[in-house]
């Protein structure tokens, strides 16, 4: 009996260091990069295109009315000469107040655009912050810091990089989805 209660103390000693050393680890500060999540979140591009197609079609409605303004404004260029001094006040000003109305609908169409791009993002953000603090939780980490290059993690050891198991983690969630 006592030549195998040397080894079995010996593997329980083992254990109980790799545990201990396991749980150190676990609760390490670690961090994530948050631009690499950005990038590399399959849903991030699906919203990133939407964007893109209602920017596309809010600019080209902008494009085709200053379009519609400069064939106006030709169409004047020419005919101008055939008109009376009252006709080129009225038609001066008929242009001058639709080239207005046009650069207040491109403005607010810039706005808008605008507000879609940051609400978009946001969605995303707060999909990855819901991961990352589900990934945490469940993973028993203290601290998660999330680096994104504006110097508020200037180094760490690349052990405490969780980036690509977060970033596998939350794509596979989303694919589920």
């Amino acid at each position: 009996m006592n030549k195998l209660a040397f080894p079995v103390s010996l593997i329980a000693i083992a254990a109980s260091i790799f545990s201990i050393f396991q749980l150190q680890s676990s609760s390490e500060q670690v961090y994530v990069d948050v631009n690499k999540l950005l990038d590399g979140y399959k849903r991030t591009k699906i919203v990133r295109a939407a964007f893109e197609e209602k920017a596309k079609t809010l600019n080209a409605n902008v494009d085709s009315l200053m379009s519609d303004w400069q064939n106006e404004l030709k169409t004047y260029e020419k005919e101008r000469s055939k008109m009376s001094k009252k006709e080129l006040e009225l038609k001066q000003e008929l242009l001058s107040n639709k080239q207005q109305q046009i650069n207040n609908y491109q403005q607010a169409i810039q706005k808008q655009i605008q507000e879609e791009d940051k609400k978009s993002t946001q969605t995303v953000i707060n999909d990855i912050n819901d991961y990352v603090k589900e990934y945490g939780k469940k993973n028993n980490h203290k601290i998660i810091f999330g680096a994104s290059g504006s110097g508020n993690i200037m180094y760490a050891d690349e052990g405490t990089d969780l980036t690509q198991d977060v970033l596998n983690g939350l794509n596979a969630e989303f694919g589920g989805k």
